[in-house]
């Protein structure tokens, strides 16, 4: 003989078991990230400056080729005012925002 159990209700997650929503494929999604739980990190200005250089030169569709790396270290270096100009000068001669 078979018995039946009756369905049990979902608990509600805890700290240690997030909340996760099901997406159409049947994968989990992840929750974003708590801001207040972040690790401190702090990245040196040139470094910044030389990323921001880097992702605003591919934005405006220019691929720095293998010799501009020196000229992007180089402006890398300058203040943060050099980079703001860049950026005007960019957005007018290319039509982008960022």
């Amino acid at each position: 003989m078979h018995t039946m159990t009756a369905p049990t209700a979902p608990t509600a997650p805890t700290a240690a078991e997030p909340t996760r929503s099901r997406d159409t494929q049947g994968d989990f999604l992840l929750q974003p990230p708590d801001p207040a739980a972040r690790v401190p990190c702090r990245i040196d200005p040139v470094d910044l400056r030389r990323l921001d250089l880097l992702a605003l030169l591919t934005a405006a569709g220019i691929a720095p080729s293998a010799g501009d790396r020196a000229a992007i270290e180089q402006l890398s270096e300058l203040p943060g005012s050099v980079h703001a100009a860049l950026h005007r000068w960019l957005k007018q001669a290319y039509g982008f925002c960022r």
